[in-house]
């Protein structure tokens, strides 16, 4: 009979740990009873699928050791051992399920900033681990550990530390550690790109430039300008003004040279751009100008020339300042303007100072460099001295005008009267010879304010007018004839007393003059005068020791003899008979109060009362007329009062009848028998 011996011995399989962590060591041991002689034959999923030894798979006595547990360990294992002795083998184990857990995922975000990354940039990483609680971490950057950095988020800079990024974490429980997340990649985008374009340039000193910065990217940028270093900040100041993209150089200096370059920064990201490319601006100084000044020093009245040239290119034209900035000289009466110069017509001291001059033009450079300041000093003319002698002067005097300059010599003179265009110039009474006008006999017309001014060939070439000096020419006193008695009309007989007065002065002596002919021995002031003989034109003239040495000649005065009443004689009757009556009368005009002298052949026969001749008033009667008073009678008149005689009649022939007569003629106031 067969006997059947007890089951196989029993295998038992514990593993260890499960379930696993992928990446975690699992230990899966089998054992059968107390017995160790057993080897063991290990099986996964299927009995025809033995685990066998492998690169993570170790088969040591009672143990398989899964070095790094992976997903594809997970199922169910078994065991079963075998030997060489009886019973060969033993029971498979149960099986066991082994359970393989992924570990905790591990994962790189940023925190901040959000979007795109620029250098400059502090960008915060976090690790997040998808379970358990504890977990220490380990970065690292191109899978180079970053030893120091152990806490669930770093802070990174770029451009510096980017980088490709991944975390771990580790924990002293299970599972101790979670997948190395994946890498996350820092990239860093370049900042915008910022142009800086610089008008004009090169620039020329005094000229506005315009820096532009643009940035392409996005808007309210504002800018950071530089110059030649990196910790240079252009600022704001009088010259230099920051709006918005441009930074403007008002009046360009050659400090201003140099190497630009600008940065745009904003509150937004990113916020800022990269610089701008350097600019290099150039500063050239602007054409010189040159000032030229013709004549300098200059006299007053002279023509002042001033030239301003320019060397670079042409189209100039001249802006011309004198003592200040603002001062700009501008056209006038005296001051012209045209292209390169300016010209004082007539220099005054008033055009004395400091000017200088700049170009300016359309094309650039539009203006010059302003000239060095000239000088211009304008001297007073020489002064011209003008005396006048005598001054007073009387009418008839020689006056010397004489002009003097007391800076060099050579000079020639002209003589100015009353008006700047009234030259006076030579004449029959006016003698100019050197400094000196002579005025040979001066009169009223002469009379006026002088002045004179000096002019040569060598510079200056005139003088200064002189002070006008006033001639007065005063006329002469005045003479004039009187006659001082008699008064009234003058007759034949009179003895005529004349007299020289003059207006002014005194210790004058006298000249007369009759007919234009000087009366030697006449030096008196008064005259006596025989009528008819010394009847005629009568003038006189004054002369003395001082001045006025003369006085004017007097009016002629005419001595002009009336003739004396002309004396009528009538005769009644004639002829008489011896024995008539005879009655001669006479008569002056009808004045009455004549006497009368009776005149008979002769002159010096005067007709006296007697016997038979009667005179009573106007009237001679002879009562008894005799051949004895036959004649020749005429009669005369006197009288106390002026003219004290009258004409004497003419001649009367009485005639007694029977007597012959003979006839007397009368000629000069005489009757010739």
């Amino acid at each position: 009979m067969l006997c059947v011996s007890s089951a196989l011995p029993k295998t038992t399989l514990t593993v260890k740990p499960n379930p696993a962590y992928t990446g975690e060591k699992v230990t899966l041991t089998c054992s059968v009873g107390s017995d160790s002689s057993w080897n063991f034959q290990w099986y996964k999923d299927r009995n025809d699928n033995v685990v066998s030894k492998s690169v993570r798979h170790t088969i040591t006595g009672d143990t398989l050791t899964i070095s790094r547990a992976a997903e594809s360990d997970q199922g169910p294992y078994w065991c079963e051992g075998n030997r060489v002795s009886r019973p060969t083998s033993s029971q498979p184990s149960d099986p066991v399920t082994l359970t393989v857990k992924a570990l905790p995922t591990a994962s790189v975000k940023i925190v901040t900033p959000q979007g795109l990354l620029y250098p400059g940039e502090t960008v915060t990483l976090q690790c997040d681990i998808s379970d358990y609680t504890d977990w220490t971490y380990r970065w690292f950057i191109d899978n180079q550990l970053l030893p120091s950095q152990t806490r669930k988020t770093i802070t990174i800079s770029l451009p510096d530390k980017a980088g490709q990024y991944k975390c771990v974490g580790r924990r002293r429980g299970r599972p101790q550690k979670s997948y190395h997340s994946f890498s996350l990649p820092i990239i860093v985008t370049a900042l915008p790109k910022t142009t800086l374009t610089v008008k004009p340039n090169p620039a020329y000193t005094g000229e506005k430039v315009t820096l532009t910065c643009s940035t392409r990217s996005g808007s309210n940028w504002n800018y950071q300008w530089y110059k030649d270093w990196n910790y240079k900040v252009v600022t704001q100041s009088v010259r230099h003004t920051i709006r918005g993209e441009t930074l403007t150089i008002s009046r360009a200096a050659e400090s201003d040279q140099g190497r630009y370059w600008c940065e745009g920064n904003r509150v937004s990201r990113p916020t800022s751009s990269q610089p701008s490319d350097p600019v290099t601006l150039t500063v050239k100084a602007l054409p010189k100008t040159t000032l030229t000044v013709k004549p300098n020093p200059a006299y007053t009245g002279e023509k002042v020339t001033l030239t301003c040239s320019t060397r670079s290119g042409s189209n100039w034209n001249y802006q011309w300042y004198k003592d200040w900035n603002y001062k700009v000289v501008t056209q006038s009466v005296r001051h012209t303007i045209r292209g390169e110069t300016l010209t004082i017509s007539r220099a005054a001291e008033s055009d004395q100072g400091r000017y200088w001059c700049e170009g300016n033009r359309v094309s650039r450079p539009t203006s010059s460099q302003p000239s060095d300041p000239v000088t211009l000093t304008v001297k007073a003319l020489p002064k011209t001295t003008l005396t006048v002698k005598p001054n007073p002067a009387y009418t008839g005097e020689k006056v010397t005008l004489t002009c003097s300059t007391r800076s060099g010599s050579n000079w020639n003179y002209q003589w100015y009267k009353d008006w700047n265009y009234k030259v006076v110039t030579q004449s029959v009474r006016h003698t100019i010879r050197g400094e000196t006008l002579t005025i040979s006999r001066a009169a009223e017309s002469d009379q006026g304010r002088y002045w004179c001014e000096g002019n040569r060939v060598s510079r200056p070439t005139s003088s200064q007018p002189s002070d006008p000096v006033t001639l007065t020419v005063i006329a002469l006193p005045t003479a004039s004839v009187k006659i001082v008695t008699p008064q009234g009309l003058l007759y034949p007989g009179d003895r005529v007393t004349l007299q020289c007065d003059i207006s002014d002065y005194t210790g004058w002596t006298y000249r007369w003059f009759r007919y234009n002919e000087e009366l030697p021995i006449q030096t008196r002031k008064t005259i006596t005068i025989s009528l008819p003989d010394q009847a005629g034109q009568y003038q006189c003239v004054g002369r003395r020791r001082g001045r006025p040495q003369k006085s004017d000649h007097s009016f002629f005065l005419p001595i002009i003899i009336t003739a004396l009443p002309k004396t009528t004689l009538t005769v009644k009757p004639n002829p008489v008979f011896p024995g008539e009556t005879v009655t001669l009368m006479c008569s002056v005009g009808s004045d009455s109060i004549w006497n009368y002298q009776w005149y008979k052949d002769r002159n010096d026969n005067v007709v006296s009362q007697s016997v038979r001749h009667t005179i009573t008033g106007d009237t001679l009667t002879i009562s008894r007329a005799a051949e004895s008073d036959q004649g020749l009678y005429w009669c005369e008149g006197n009288r106390v009062s002026r003219p004290t005689s009258s004409q004497p009649s003419n001649a009367v022939s009485l005639k007694v009848k029977g007597e012959l007569l003979c006839v007397f003629c009368h000629k000069d106031g005489h009757y010739l028998y």
